[in-house]
C-alpha cells in the first residue's frame, strides 16, 4: 500500500537538488522519489501540521499503529495517551522554537495496546517558515527501567501541570517565589532550592527551601555568577559541578551539583532557579523540568509583579485622595457620586454616605474652567472638573476659599473705609487752612485759634491712622518687636486712665486697682498702646455715656485688666472675627462707628507678642467687657527683645 497525503496542503519536502537516476532505466522526479523513500521506511513516518492534523501516514505507520493513512489523514491522530498530551504540546513547542527532539514515550494501537517506542521529532520546514512537525516512531525494548522512567515522567509532567497551576494561583510576589522554590525541589528531586533576583549588576537571594533562613536577602556580584554564565551561554538552563565551595549554596551538605534555570518577565531576564542536588545527580529529565518551571515562573512572577503594582498604585491612589486637603469626588457617567473623599466631608459639612449615589451639593463647571459657589451654608467654593475619557466618570477637586473671600472683601472694604477716614480730615484741614489764608485779616484772634485747634486735632487724628497703618502692616508680617521687661502695670493704667473724664460729659470712668498689683513682664510702650485703644473703643462704642471701668486682679501666675462699657456689646459669633484684620462687624450699631478695622487686631498682636492675650466678652447687664492677660513678673529680669 502506498502512503497516503493531503493534497489540500503541501505534501512533499522541499528539495533543494535532482535525485538522478534509479538504476539504468529510470530517473524519478524529487516528489516521486520523497514518496517513494517514506513508503519504504522502515520507521513510522507521521507528518503533522500546526494543528497536529496528519499530512503523512506511512505505511510502517499503518504496520505499527493498525490505522490505514485513508483512516488518518486529515485528522488528529488517537495514538497519544491522555496522561502524555500535555509531553507532546510542551515537545512540540520546543522543536517549533529551534532543534530536534528525541523521547522514550508510549503510543496506542488501534487495538488499545500501549506501544514502547522512541520518538524523534523535528519541525517541517517550508523554507523558512514551520509549517508542521515531523514525527519518526521506532518500537523501544520494554525493560522495567524504561517503564519506570516513562512512569515517572508521566507523573511529573502531570505534577508539573498542577504546580504551574499552585503558582499561577498566587498573586502576592513573595509567596508566588516561595512556591518556586518548593517545587523546584519537588519536581526535580533536588535537596534544596531558591530563587534570586536581578537587581542591576547585583543578584539578591529572596526565597529559599530546604536551607537556612539566614541567608536569605543574601547578596552577590552578578558578573562573578553562575547566573551571568548563563547569560553569556545565551541558554535557558545551566549544570554546574565545580567550584561551588565559594558559594552561598555550599552551606547545603554535601552539595555536588547546582542546576541553574532563568526565569524572564517581558522578554527581560528577571532572576534564575536554582536546584541543589547533595544526594542525587541530575539528568536530562530533571534539566528539562526545570526549563519548563523557570519558563512558567516567569509567567507567574509577571502577573504578581503586576499586581503587586496595580496594588501599590492604587494604593497610592488611596492615600492620595484620603489625604488631600482639597475636597475630591468621583462621579459616575450619569453624573452620581461614587466616591466621597475626607476633605470634602469636611468642606461641605455632608457625610460619605449622604451624597453618594446622588449628585453632588453644588453644580459643575465646564471642563477647563473654574467656578466659584456659595453653599447654602456660606461657604464659598472654588471648583474644577475633568473628565475621564476612558471610563466616562467625571473627577471633581473643591477648595474651600470662604477665608481668601472674606479677605478679599475685607480688603475692599478696608480701601472704602480708609479712603474716607483720610478724605474727612484732610478735607477739614484744607478748608480750614484755606480759610486761614483768605480771611486772616478779617478774623477774631478767637476764631483764629479755633481754626487751627481744629487743624492740630484733625492731623493728630491722620497720624493715629497712620499709626494703626503701620502696625497692622507689621502685625500682618509678624515684623511686631517688643522688649520683655518688668514694669508696674498700675501705673500705666492710671496714666491711661487719667484726663478721661474731661472728654465727655455723658461718661463716667472708674479705676478698681488692688493696694499691691503686681508687676507684670512686657513691653510698657506696647502696653500703652493696648489700653488706650480698649478705653477709647469703650468710649467710641458707649455713645449714649454710661460707665466706663476699669479693673485689674492677680490670677494664678497672670494679672488681668479688664474694661468695661455700657455700650452696644459685640454678637456672640463675632466676639473672635474682631480681632481679625481688616474685620469690621455688621451686627448691632457698631458698623456706623468708622475706623478701618486694625485696632483690635493691632491690640491683640501686640499683646501675644508680650506672651499674654486679649478677649471679648459681655458685660453682666449689657454692654462689652474686654480682658487683657498679661505674665506676672518673676525675679528673673530679662531685656531680651522678643518679636
Amino acid at each position: 500500500m502506498t502512503a497516503a497525503y493531503r493534497t489540500d496542503r503541501p505534501t512533499y519536502l522541499p528539495c533543494h537538488g535532482h535525485y538522478g537516476g534509479v538504476g539504468d532505466q529510470w530517473a524519478g522526479s524529487d516528489d516521486e522519489i520523497a514518496r517513494a523513500v517514506l513508503a519504504s521506511s522502515p520507521n513510522a513516518v507521521v507528518a503533522l501540521d500546526r494543528d497536529q492534523s496528519v499530512l503523512v501516514w506511512n505505511e510502517a505507520a499503518e504496520r505499527l499503529f493498525g490505522w490505514t493513512a485513508e483512516e488518518m489523514i486529515g485528522r488528529r491522530a488517537p495514538i497519544v495517551p491522555a496522561e502524555l498530551i500535555a509531553e507532546l504540546n510542551a515537545v512540540l513547542e520546543r522543536v517549533r522554537t529551534g532543534g530536534q527532539v528525541s523521547l522514550r514515550t508510549k503510543r496506542l494501537h488501534s487495538d488499545g495496546s500501549v506501544l514502547d517506542m522512541r520518538v524523534d521529532i523535528s519541525a517541517l520546514r517550508l523554507g523558512s517558515a514551520v509549517a508542521g512537525y515531523v514525527c519518526v516512531h521506532h518500537l523501544a525494548r520494554t525493560d522495567e527501567v524504561a517503564k519506570n522512567r516513562m512512569a515517572r515522567r508521566a507523573r511529573l509532567v502531570r505534577k508539573l501541570t498542577d504546580v504551574v497551576g499552585d503558582i499561577n494561583s498566587e498573586l502576592e510576589l513573595s509567596a508566588v517565589l516561595d512556591r518556586i522554590s518548593a517545587s523546584l525541589t519537588e519536581l526535580t528531586g533536588a535537596d534544596a532550592g531558591g530563587f534570586v533576583l536581578i537587581e542591576g549588576e547585583r543578584l539578591r537571594l529572596v526565597s529559599t527551601y530546604q536551607l537556612p533562613e539566614s541567608i536569605r536577602g543574601t547578596t552577590s556580584d552578578l558578573r562573578t555568577s553562575l547566573v551571568d554564565r548563563l547569560l553569556r551561554t545565551g541558554k535557558t538552563v545551566l549544570l554546574q559541578s565545580n567550584e561551588l565551595d565559594d558559594l552561598v549554596w555550599a552551606k547545603l551538605n554535601g552539595l555536588h551539583t547546582i542546576a541553574l534555570g532563568l526565569a524572564a518577565v517581558g522578554g527581560r531576564p528577571y532572576g534564575a532557579l536554582y536546584a541543589l542536588f547533595a544526594r542525587r545527580t541530575p539528568g536530562h529529565l530533571e534539566l528539562e523540568l526545570l526549563e519548563l518551571l523557570a519558563g512558567h515562573a516567569g509567567i507567574a512572577v509577571g502577573n504578581a509583579v503586576a499586581y503587586q503594582e496595580a496594588v501599590r498604585q492604587r494604593a497610592h491612589e488611596q492615600a492620595v485622595f484620603d489625604a488631600s486637603a482639597d475636597g475630591i469626588a468621583v462621579l459616575d457617567e450619569a453624573g452620581r457620586v461614587v466616591r466621597w473623599n475626607p476633605a470634602a466631608a469636611e468642606i461641605t459639612a455632608f457625610p460619605a454616605d449622604a451624597v453618594i449615589g446622588g449628585p453632588p451639593p453644588f453644580p459643575l463647571p465646564k471642563s477647563g474652567e473654574k467656578l466659584t459657589y456659595q453653599m447654602g451654608s456660606g461657604r464659598w467654593l472654588d471648583v474644577v472638573s475633568a473628565q475621564v475619557e476612558e471610563t466616562g466618570e467625571v473627577v471633581v477637586d473643591f477648595r474651600d476659599v470662604t477665608t481668601a473671600k472674606e479677605l478679599e472683601e475685607a480688603k475692599d472694604l478696608f480701601l472704602a473705609t480708609t479712603s474716607h477716614e483720610l478724605r474727612t480730615p484732610i478735607t477739614i484741614v484744607r478748608g480750614f487752612a484755606s480759610t486761614l489764608d483768605s480771611r486772616w485779616d478779617k478774623m477774631s484772634d478767637p476764631e483764629r485759634r479755633s481754626a487751627v485747634h481744629t487743624i492740630a486735632e484733625r492731623a493728630r487724628s491722620l497720624g493715629q491712622l497712620m499709626d494703626h497703618l503701620l502696625l497692622g502692616a507689621r502685625a500682618g508680617a509678624d515684623e511686631l518687636k517688643v522688649r520683655i521687661e518688668r514694669f508696674d502695670l498700675a501705673e500705666r493704667i492710671h496714666a491711661a486712665t487719667l484726663g478721661l473724664p474731661s472728654l465727655s460729659d455723658k461718661h463716667r470712668v472708674e479705676v478698681v486697682l488692688p493696694d499691691e498689683l503686681p508687676n507684670v513682664l512686657g513691653d510698657a510702650l506696647a502696653t500703652d498702646i493696648v489700653l488706650g485703644q480698649l478705653l477709647e473703643n469703650a468710649f467710641k462704642y458707649s455713645p449714649k455715656g454710661g460707665l466706663i471701668s476699669v479693673e485689674a486682679w492677680l490670677e494664678d501666675d497672670n494679672v488681668v485688666v479688664v474694661v468695661d462699657d455700657e455700650g452696644v456689646g459685640i454678637a456672640p459669633p463675632d466676639r473672635e472675627r474682631i480681632f481679625e484684620r481688616f474685620v469690621q462687624v455688621d451686627s448691632g450699631d457698631r458698623r456706623r462707628f468708622g475706623g478701618v478695622g486694625l485696632g483690635l487686631y493691632i491690640v491683640r498682636s501686640l499683646a501675644r507678642a508680650q506672651g499674654g492675650d486679649v478677649s471679648a466678652h459681655p458685660r453682666p447687664g449689657g454692654g462689652t467687657r474686654m480682658r487683657l492677660v498679661l505674665r506676672c513678673a518673676s525675679t528673673i529680669r530679662s531685656d531680651t527683645p522678643v518679636r
